[in-house]
């Protein structure tokens, strides 16, 4: 009882009862693992839970009994400049883009990316491989190394997901500060996104009650007798065809057409976001105000990293980029059928204000003190579901030719993986040298013809015999529980199908030890030269473009559109927007558009309802079925690595 720390050494199941320990008090369980002869111990902190009878092991106290080094130690270890560092506080930091300049002539590291198969609704751990792959990179091979990770959404930390910073001994740490906040990057977002939606019905409102004299007034004010356009107005004016500078040579036809943007309320594609899963807000009307004089009308809310601008910081490479991309949202279309944009709405300076410190990555740490950059956060379903280009081209500098940076792509393969291949890889040029697809026997026997994942179904699944998991082994995955005959069957059937390597990987409980086999499979798979090919050229149709991806990536026989996706392809084609790559949106919990259709599903045909436009992100969106929100390259990379993850 008076002891600060109880050190319990090879205990097996012996029960000790709470009483005997002082409340506060740290717990440390020792379990032995033999290795070359050599009795180890794997230390697992443990919190006391006080209800009469149990120990409860939380995955937090691990993280919270780690302090980390300093950022500015860190930041100097990584070779940045005290100038080129913007601290928030003691263990996060901004980093400048002003190093891709300092280090232009840096050659870059190895470029890996971490995916997933198909997974079940609680994730199958991309996240913790990637920081544990980092750290054995790091600690164990003694290789500069670099993880580039998504922020996580407030919606799924505070849902059944749970937050994002990896787990056990393979996490980034401060995990809450990871998880919640962070350096705000997604309140700027949500300022920033809604200030648009702000202005749509701002501008609406004083078009249906004000003159274009008053009109032309508000927008083009006297300061001390003078009128002058500003250069967004000025882009607008060229925009209609009107080469003029000075507002007082404007024709009443010309002011007209200035002055209204004549927005189609019924085709207004913008909406406000919150960062919360708040289901009362997905319909709402606006405009109940007596103040607002009539101008009612129906909208939503979605989630915040849900909106365009989140894809644009992802995708952005300078800040220049992102203004040009700010600029070029469109909001809606007009009601003569045009596409009104952010920059038409006179916002996008302001906007790119909100957004000029979110544009720099974060820098953080893992428990084994490797950096790790955080920055933006795109769901893969909805949107493309990358961290951000910036972030990996600042690691790649940092790294130098021999080092590594390990990114992640969201969901399973057919989702993150293809829109890596197809839609990051092409805004940034980067080429990655290798893959890791990361699995769980678990999913492998869902899609086997097992029961679904839940919370609660985990037991279950476990009692599943190996025949089931080999009916599931297209992919590859392990689970805690399971037997070593599955593990060492899903190892042989993924050598067999083709990956230079499958190995079990325990970072969980090890942290980088316990990655170290498959970091040393990573450091040789990427010694070997690869032949990337993207799966569509851009020049091919909207309507080809979608085929190939259904076909090729997710096994459908053909597809289906709508009569509305059939016209919106027509517009956009029309538009001149019919070369940009495509992002599917569809559930990530099947190949096909149907959740419940496990395994690889054949003799469908992909429904096609709408296909929508980002043009400031730069891709098409087609909505599968009713989602909201694995060949992927005829090339891609040579070198595959399969990576059982250990789940606890």
């Amino acid at each position: 009882m008076q002891a600060d720390a109880v050190v319990l050494l090879d205990v097996g199941n012996m029960y000790v009862p709470p009483t005997w320990i002082r409340p506060g008090a740290a717990i440390i369980y020792c379990k032995p693992a033999l290795e070359k002869g050599i009795a180890l111990y794997v230390v697992f902190p443990i919190n006391l839970c006080y209800n009469e009878h149990e120990m409860i092991l939380k995955p937090s106290i691990i993280s919270r009994a780690q302090i980390p080094k300093p950022v500015d130690q860190l930041a100097e270890e990584i070779g940045l400049l005290p100038e080129e560092l913007e601290a928030y506080g003691r263990s996060k930091a901004k980093v400048r883009l002003s190093v891709l300049e300092r280090l232009q002539s840096q050659p870059n590291g190895k470029y890996i990316l971490v995916a997933g198969i198909t997974p079940t609704p609680l994730g199958e751990g991309k996240s913790t491989v990637t920081v544990g792959l980092v750290q054995a990179l790091s600690a164990h091979l003694r290789l500069n190394s670099f993880a580039c990770l998504r922020q996580p959404s407030q919606g799924p930390t505070f849902g059944v997901k749970g937050g994002a910073a990896g787990g056990g001994y393979a996490q980034v740490i401060p995990m809450e500060e990871f998880n919640l906040h962070l350096t705000g990057d997604i309140h700027a977002i949500t300022a920033a996104n809604n200030l648009v939606a702000a202005a749509i019905d701002a501008r609406m409102l004083h078009e249906a009650t004000q003159s274009d004299k008053a009109l032309f007034n508000r927008l083009v004010p006297s300061v001390n007798g003078v009128r002058k356009f500003s250069p967004i107005q000025i882009s607008r004016l060229q925009r209609l065809g009107i080469r003029k500078t000075d507002p007082a040579s404007l024709t009443p036809e010309e002011i007209n057409a200035f002055v209204r943007l004549d927005l189609d309320p019924s085709k207004i594609t913008w909406q406000r976001v919150v960062d919360t899963n708040d289901r009362f807000l997905r319909k709402i009307t606006v405009g109940q105000a007596s103040s607002e004089k009539g101008q009612i009308r129906e909208t939503g809310f979605d989630i915040a990293v849900a909106s365009e601008i989140m894809a644009i910081l992802a995708l952005a490479d300078s800040l220049g980029d992102m203004k040009n991309r700010l600029a070029r949202m469109v909001v809606g279309t007009s009601r003569s059928g045009q596409p009104i944009t952010a920059e038409d709405l006179g916002v996008s300076g302001a906007l790119a204000v909100l957004m000029k410190d979110a544009i720099k990555p974060t820098l953080m740490q893992t428990l084994e003190g490797t950096p790790v950059f955080v920055h933006a956060g795109p769901f893969a379903n909805i949107a493309h579901g990358n961290s951000s280009v910036l972030a990996d081209k600042l690691a790649l500098k940092l790294v130098g030719q021999d080092g590594f940076v390990v990114t992640e792509a969201g969901f399973g393969a057919d989702i993150g993986m293809e829109k890596f291949f197809n839609i990051k890889c092409r805004a940034s040029g980067l080429r990655p040298s290798v893959v890791v697809l990361v699995a769980t026997v678990r999913a492998l026997k869902m899609h086997g013809g097992g029961p679904n994942v839940g919370q609660h179904s985990a037991v279950v699944i476990t009692q599943y015999s190996l025949l089931r998991a080999a009916n599931g082994a297209f992919f590859l995955g392990s689970f805690r529980t399971d037997t070593q005959a599955e593990i060492d069957l899903v190892c042989q059937i993924a050598k067999e199908c083709g990956a230079s390597d499958a190995l079990p990987c325990n970072h969980w409980a090890q942290g980088g030890r316990g990655c170290s086999e498959l970091a040393q499979a990573v450091k040789e798979a990427a010694s070997k030269p690869s032949d990337y090919q993207f799966l569509y050229n851009t020049e091919m149709s909207i309507v080809e473009k979608i085929r190939t991806i259904a076909q090729r990536v997710y096994g459908a026989d053909d597809i289906e559109l709508s009569p509305e996706a059939k016209t919106k392809t027509d517009y956009y084609h029309q538009q001149g927007y019919g070369s940009l790559p495509i992002c599917m949106a569809k559930t990530h919990l099947s190949l096909s558009h149907m959740p419940d259709k496990k395994g690889a599903p054949t003799g469908f045909v992909l429904p096609i309802r709408d296909v929508r436009a980002s043009i400031g992100a730069g891709f098409i969106y087609p909505l599968v079925g009713t989602v909201r929100g694995l060949t992927c390259c005829s090339g891609t990379v040579k070198i595959v690595l399969f990576c059982l993850k250990w789940l606890y």
